[in-house]
């Protein structure tokens, strides 16, 4: 099989789906090694009682409460 770059220096690699992503390394003038990567699985969903325990643990929380804040904001 042969393929053809066009004046943008694009070629068509069959069996590729859009959105692929590939590595290409040089190995000297004339060869090029060519490679699909694998995206990486998508992360586990929490739970609530993850999320409940994460949003307890939380650095934003204010160590205030809104009436303080108001007070210090509102001068």
């Amino acid at each position: 099989m042969t393929v053809t770059a066009d004046s943008k220096k694009r070629v068509v690699v069959p069996g590729a789906r859009p959105g692929d992503v590939f590595i290409c390394e040089q190995r000297d003038e004339n060869h090029f090694w060519l490679a699909r990567l694998n995206p990486p699985p998508p992360p586990k969903k929490k739970t609530r009682a993850q999320i409940r325990q994460a949003i307890l643990h939380s650095r934003m929380q204010p160590m205030m409460s809104w009436d303080e804040l108001r007070k210090l904001t509102r001068e």
